[in-house]
């Protein structure tokens, strides 16, 4: 048999207080004696009393936990999310409660679900599909506090994110600025309804007068170091003349560089290569990685913020808001021959 649990009627017997005044007394009520709550508070301490969360939940109609769905655990970015985002949480009295999509909406759905289910006070959502989001538009419009991770404004959604665009934009400007006409594109969200990386690729070239090419354009399968490796070899085997490419996060610049130094293609000499999101691995490659900054702490400070904002409305919620956080270039070797 296991351990016996201390209830609150063990600690009024021990006491000799009715089991109304030892709540009362755990509850740090002012209905009660400094000396009273002191006797109690001891006596349950010598009786390993542990109050019953799910009972004081269902009073206070909050569980003070947040959902926080991801799409891929194996993003190192989207790792890094769910760390701040748990640590911030704490620091509020908050716990996190985990489910990873896996680019799956049924799992999505189903996850959505599931929190609701275990009574989340709100959720934190990176979405599968930036295009499908009505599942998460009626948790909305049932006034259940929901924020995504990427930016939809016409979604009718709370949404605190990088600006993907403006990121993307300030990358390939960079290529350009460095003298580079020929730029190529790598990035695989545009089937998942996120065209924003490659509108910002299509407004920087537009913008200094570069046709759009077409076959400058590569789609990996996924946002891997090894989709990269292959990616850049497709681009570079089209025989496009691509002298640079703005890879859509450091994984997929990875590969490319991986690529490039195993077959003798000088980085950046004889392609300048730049990524997205500034993680540790890019700054520590063979060949350092230029990228586009992505502020996780203060992202998932703000998401949070405006989580638990929602979550304290006594009424009906605010009008949705998107926070779109413009990131800065991060310049390095492998864009910049005079670091080189």
């Amino acid at each position: 048999m296991g351990k016996s649990v201390t209830r609150l009627k063990d600690i009024a017997l021990q006491t000799g207080f009715s089991v109304n005044t030892v709540s009362l007394a755990l509850r740090d009520s002012p209905r009660i004696t400094k000396d009273t709550r002191e006797l109690i508070t001891k006596a349950a301490n010598e009786l390993n009393y542990l109050p019953n969360q799910v009972a004081q939940s269902l009073v206070r109609q909050e569980t003070r936990s947040i959902g926080l769905i991801l799409t891929d655990l194996t993003n190192p970015v989207l790792t890094a999310v769910a760390q701040a985002v748990e640590l911030e949480l704490s620091k509020r009295g908050y716990t996190t409660l985990f489910a990873t999509s896996n680019h799956n909406i049924d799992i999505e759905q189903q996850m959505i679900e599931t929190f609701r289910a275990r009574r989340a006070d709100g959720m934190l959502i990176f979405p599968c599909n930036h295009q499908e989001l009505d599942h998460i538009r009626t948790l909305r419009a049932r006034n259940y506090p929901v924020v995504l991770l990427v930016a939809d404004p016409q979604a009718s959604i709370d949404a605190v994110c990088i600006h993907e665009k403006v990121g993307a934009y300030k990358a390939v400007k960079h290529l350009i600025d460095m003298g580079h006409r020929k730029i190529g594109l790598i990035d695989n969200a545009s089937d998942r309804g996120n065209s924003a990386k490659p509108d910002g690729y299509a407004m920087a070239l537009s913008e200094a007068g570069i046709e759009l090419d077409p076959r400058m354009m590569v789609e990996p399968r996924d946002a891997s170091v090894e989709a990269g490796y292959l990616a850049i070899e497709r681009l570079l085997a089209a025989q496009t003349g691509a002298t640079a490419v703005f890879a859509a996060n450091d994984s997929l610049a990875l590969g490319a560089l991986r690529y490039c130094a195993k077959f003798g293609v000088k980085v950046p000499e004889t392609l300048a290569i730049i990524g997205f999101d500034n993680i540790e691995f890019g700054e520590f490659a063979i060949t350092p990685i230029s990228t586009i900054n992505y502020e996780i702490e203060r992202i998932s400070a703000l998401a949070i913020d405006r989580v638990l904002e929602l979550i304290d409305c006594p009424d009906e919620l605010p009008e949705p808001r998107t926070t779109q956080i413009e990131p800065d270039l991060v310049i390095r070797e492998s864009t910049d021959k005079r670091l080189a």
